[in-house]
């Protein structure tokens, strides 16, 4: 008997210490730097940090939370909901852009004491089940996020419906193999806006392409995206980081309600073009080394 209870013991700590977090250190000061919470257009808000975007969307059925930014998140987000007036236990649904831990940091503890249910794409959730151990690139830093179970597997174009609002999950990988935008509409008493929340394909390897052994379909990946994400009929955009989309140029604390800020496609066309240009110089470089 004794003997059971030292292996169950010596299980239990290995599986303690195989899922010790430990997330990556030396990361922007912006990241973790608060910011006042605001009211981006109609029912999406703006609830993360300086740059680390976390979007509430609210709902007649209760909330939708999209990203979490690091662990030590946490108290700013639940602060920032309180402060629009809203209730952090009143967050039903959970989802995310892409599965990195300065967007997954906070998950598993709001998922914990909300019960929301996690809305996940498909290609993601190996990462989230290894706390980002398996990703192609930041697994170098093994487990950097509390790994999570999610409650549902969603494919390009699936629906998350709350209430009164239907997301649209759009599948954009590259990134990480299940990175993905929304899409849903939102309306104010005057409008009703075409609302994108969108995860930019950046690149995050120094490698070739094709030495990505664990994510084969990278390159094709990323062609993909380019192309799908020039083809989205949106009004506004936002994105997984809020220098992505210059909230800061275009917006200063306590400045009123204008969701006509977050209309420059122009920029989003910008962005998405010097990123694509990036990538294809990749490519260039990656064949040109012997």
């Amino acid at each position: 008997m004794k003997k059971i209870i030292l292996v169950f013991l010596v299980i239990i700590s290995f599986v303690s210490n195989a899922q010790t977090v430990t997330e990556p250190k030396n990361n922007p000061e912006e990241w973790s730097k608060t910011y006042d919470p605001f009211r981006i257009a109609g029912n999406l808000y703006y609830v993360g940090t300086y740059d680390l975007a976390s979007y509430l969307i609210v709902t007649d059925k209760g909330n939708i939370l999209i990203n979490t930014g690091l662990a030590g998140s946490l108290p700013i987000i639940k602060n920032n909901i309180r402060k629009l007036g809203f209730k952090y236990k009143d967050i039903k649904i959970l989802t995310l852009t892409q599965a990195h831990f300065d967007h997954m940091g906070a998950m598993a503890e709001i998922k914990k004491e909300t019960g929301a249910k996690l809305y996940v794409d498909e290609k993601d959730a190996e990462e989230l089940k290894s706390g980002g151990k398996s990703d192609y690139e930041l697994g170098k830093y093994g487990v950097t996020f509390k790994p999570l179970q999610p409650d549902y597997l969603l494919k390009n174009n699936d629906k998350i419906q709350l209430g009164n609002t239907t997301l649209t999950l759009l599948h954009h990988p590259g990134h990480t193999k299940g990175s993905c935008s929304f899409l849903f509409e939102t309306k104010d008493k005057n409008q009703t806006y075409k609302a994108l929340i969108a995860n930019l394909p950046s690149i995050i390897i120094d490698r070739k392409f094709a030495e990505v052994k664990d994510y084969q379909d990278i390159q094709k990946d990323y062609a993909y995206t380019f192309e799908a994400m020039k083809k989205i009929d949106f009004d506004l955009w936002v994105a997984s980081h809020a220098s992505q989309f210059e909230l800061h140029t275009k917006r200063k604390a306590g400045d009123p309600y204008n969701p006509k800020l977050f209309a420059d496609k122009e920029i989003y066309f910008q962005k998405l073009g010097k990123l694509e240009a990036d990538y294809l110089e990749k490519i260039k470089k990656d064949s040109s080394e012997k």
